[in-house]
């Protein structure tokens, strides 16, 4: 049998393993700062154990380490198993898992140490920025390469989903970073005031609507229907979804800069087209869950098809949640709350995490030729999962609802009801439960860490054979 017909689930099952490992690290920072957030004293006055050093540690390895090797991880696998063909560039594919991890470590150490750019997911500095570009490109090269040379005509929707995704992470990235090195630790962003902040949310908001979403709703047109045994529910819908996501996302970026010095027109621009969103979101949601059409019964047994159930629904709320907040009148009251922090966690753990997690239970056993260890563990890392959701998104919406009514409480005479320390103080006992939903979720990682190790543990790595192009 020779190597061109079998499939590359090498760089596939690196990616895989990598994805649970980041998303253990990631969610015990997450843990950590929210520790910190309830009782202070626990970053121990050492600077780099200091929430603003780990905050946007959090946020890198759990978007770009955990979001992103799941990414990676699937897409691979997705577009030779939809292609027919082995990956493009066999070495180019290893070169992005070693330069991704070469990413992560690099973040891990930068950022503790206090080397940042200051832009929000976007804070390594600029030779790690430079390696970020060069390794993305050479994943464009793998993947738009192995789409060149499918076996197949037709290209599945769920490539079209990674192919958008992987393009405009390229724009927005190398955009966003652009800036004027002074040593090899330092620069400056190469613009300034207003247009930063246009340039950093466009940026932002995309990572949000690309990375996170474009990127994930490729996992979802590939698992879902996979997991369940039945076809898309709608393919014609699937791709009025792509198009209309992909042209309305790139222009919502202004609705993180409500009541801001960004010109007027442009916030409400960003307002008219996030609550334009509403529509291609929940047509791709509800595409999701009606795939499942006849086979309700499984979710009674089968715990995957829970994680990717769960998880769009999750992505259905969360969009919805999205829009609303931008609009300026409940944005007045939502803005530098903690209630945006609930809605970016109710993404993040909900429809990210849990579809990343589902995936990878689907993924393990077929690429290890092993069955999963224990079905029950999967069964309760769901339930710990979905609590810890459930304790994290509402203690936040509560405390950041009632943050932003105590700020802007005022007495007749016009000065303000609460001091800020009294917020602060109000808001400690959700604090807390955030951090007990956090410590369930992660608690269920640990779980996933444990059930895949012994799945994998002896077993020998499994190479799929390509099916022969048919006559």
């Amino acid at each position: 049998m020779t190597t061109e017909q079998t499939y590359n689930y090498k760089v596939v099952r690196q990616f895989t393993i990598m994805t649970v490992v980041w998303g253990i690290v990631g969610m015990l920072v997450g843990v950590v700062i929210a520790a910190q957030l309830a009782w202070p004293a626990l970053n121990f006055d050492i600077a780099w154990l200091s929430f603003g050093r780990l905050r946007p540690l959090h946020t890198n390895a759990v978007i770009f380490a955990f979001g992103g090797s799941a990414l990676f991880a699937t897409s691979y696998y997705v577009v030779q198993r939809t292609c027919h063909t082995r990956l493009f560039a066999g070495p180019l594919a290893a070169f992005t898992f070693w330069g991704w991890q070469l990413v992560i470590v690099l973040a891990a150490i930068s950022l503790p140490l206090g080397y940042t750019a200051s832009k929000e997911y976007a804070e390594l500095e600029w030779p790690i920025d430079v390696l970020i570009a060069v390794v993305w490109v050479a994943y464009a090269i793998v993947f738009f390469g192995t789409l060149m040379k499918r076996k197949i005509r037709h290209i599945y929707v769920a490539n079209w989903f990674f192919g958008g995704f992987i393009i405009t992470i390229a724009f927005l990235h190398i955009v966003n970073s652009a800036a004027l090195p002074v040593s090899l630790t330092k620069s400056y962003s190469a613009y300034a005031g207003v247009q930063d902040a246009m340039i950093q949310w466009w940026y932002g908001h995309n990572a949000v609507g690309f990375f996170l979403t474009a990127g994930f709703l490729g996992i979802m047109y590939y698992f879902m229907p996979k997991q369940a045994g039945r076809p898309v529910y709608s393919y014609r819908l699937s791709v009025v979804h792509f198009w209309a996501l992909v042209f309305t996302y790139i222009w919502a970026g202004p609705h993180h800069l409500h009541f801001t010095a960004l010109p007027d027109w442009t916030q409400s621009l960003g307002m008219v087209f996030s609550i334009i969103l509403l529509a291609p979101s929940w047509g791709g949601m509800i595409n999701g869950i009606m795939t499942l059409s006849g086979a309700w019964e499984k979710l009674r047994t089968d715990p995957i098809l829970k994680f990717l159930v769960v998880s769009i629904s999750f992505y259905g709320m969360s969009t919805f949640e999205g829009p609303m907040m931008s609009i300026k009148t409940v944005n007045a009251l939502s803005h530098y709350t903690d209630w945006t922090i609930g809605h970016v966690h109710s993404g993040a753990l909900g429809w990210v995490g849990m579809i990343s997690i589902g995936a990878m239970y689907f993924l393990i056993p077929r690429l290890f030729g092993r069955e999963i260890y224990s079905k029950r563990l999967i069964e309760t890392h769901f339930w710990l999962a979905t609590i810890g959701i459930v304790l994290y998104i509402a203690a936040m919406w509560i405390s950041g609802v009632m943050q932003g009514l105590m700020w802007r409480a005022v007495n007749p005479d016009g000065t303000l009801t609460y001091s800020f320390v009294e917020t602060v103080q109000a808001m400690h006992p959700y604090y807390v439960i955030r951090l007990l939903g956090g410590i369930l979720y992660l608690s269920g990682m640990l779980l996933m860490a444990y059930n895949v190790a012994r799945t994998i543990a002896g077993a020998r790595p499994v190479e799929a054979v390509i099916p022969a192009p048919a006559h």
